[in-house]
C-alpha cells in the first residue's frame, strides 16, 4: 500500500511460446524467467498482493513456489498469440471482484526490473496523482536516434530520413528522444479500464538506463542479459 492505496501487480506468463518454446520458464541465472517479475515485486516497499496469469498449470506451481497468488488459470480463449494485455487484465481484474488502486504490470521478458524501480515508479504516480494517470519505462534512444536513420533506394543508395548530409551532426548535439521498453507498466486502475491501456496524454515516463532495458525473446537474449545480470554491480 502507499499513500492509503492498494497495489496489485500481475505478472502475464502464458505457455504458447512460438519463438522459444516455454521461454516464461527457462532458467536464467539460477531461476526460472518468470520468477525474476515474481521476486522484484515480492521485494517492493508497496506492493500488496501479486498474481501471475497463466494458463499453464506447471507454469501456476513454479509461480506459487516463489510466492506468488494464482487464484485461476487464464482462459485458452485469453492465452493466444492474438491476445492483448488488456483483455487479459480486465478478465483478471473482473474475476477477483477485490478493490485496487493501482495495478502494476511486469512481463517476465523484461527480468532486469528491480524492486526499488518499481517503488519510485509508484512513488512517482502519488506525488503527481492529479495530473498522472500511469507511468511506463522509457529509454533513452542513443545509438538508433532519429537524425541516424536512413532508407535504402532501389539503387541501394542511402537517404537520410530527417537530416541533411551536407550538415555534420555531432551526438552531443542531438535532442534527447526516448524509447518503450517492457521495465514497467503502472496506473490507476480504473483509467487502466476506461483508456484500455498505458499509454495516453497522461502518461509519465520512468526513464532506466539502457542495459535495464534489454527484453528476451530470443536464446540470444538469454545469453546477453545473464551476462549483465553477472556485472549488475559494474553497471549499477
Amino acid at each position: 500500500m502507499i499513500d492509503d492505496k492498494r497495489v496489485l501487480c500481475i505478472i502475464p506468463a502464458r505457455s504458447g511460446s512460438k519463438g522459444l518454446k516455454d521461454k516464461n520458464i527457462r532458467e536464467l541465472a539460477g531461476k526460472p524467467l518468470l520468477a525474476w517479475p515474481v521476486c522484484c515485486a515480492r521485494d517492493s516497499k508497496y506492493i500488496d498482493r501479486i498474481i501471475v496469469s497463466t494458463d499453464s498449470e506447471k507454469y501456476a506451481v513454479i509461480a506459487r513456489q516463489y510466492q506468488a497468488d494464482v487464484p485461476f488459470l487464464r482462459p485458452t480463449g485469453l492465452a493466444q498469440d492474438t491476445t492483448t494485455t488488456i483483455d487479459v487484465v480486465n478478465d483478471l481484474l473482473n474475476q477477483l471482484q477485490e478493490n485496487y488502486d493501482i495495478l502494476v504490470l511486469l512481463e517476465p521478458t523484461s527480468p532486469l526490473t528491480e524492486a526499488n524501480d518499481v517503488d519510485i515508479a509508484l512513488e512517482s504516480l502519488i506525488e503527481s496523482w492529479e495530473k498522472t494517470d500511469a507511468v511506463v519505462g522509457v529509454t533513452q534512444e542513443i545509438k538508433s536516434h532519429p537524425a541516424y536513420l536512413l532508407t535504402l533506394g532501389d539503387d541501394k543508395k542511402i537517404h537520410s530520413l530527417n537530416t541533411d548530409f551536407s550538415k555534420a551532426v555531432r551526438r552531443q548535439e542531438l535532442s534527447a528522444v526516448y524509447r518503450m521498453d517492457g521495465t514497467l507498466y503502472i496506473s490507476k486502475v480504473d483509467v487502466l479500464q476506461k483508456k484500455r491501456g498505458f499509454y495516453h496524454d497522461r502518461t509519465m515516463g520512468f526513464v532506466v538506463p539502457e542495459w535495464k532495458s534489454y527484453e528476451i525473446d530470443s536464446l540470444t537474449d538469454f545469453i546477453c542479459i545473464e551476462a549483465i545480470m553477472k556485472n549488475r554491480e559494474v553497471l549499477s
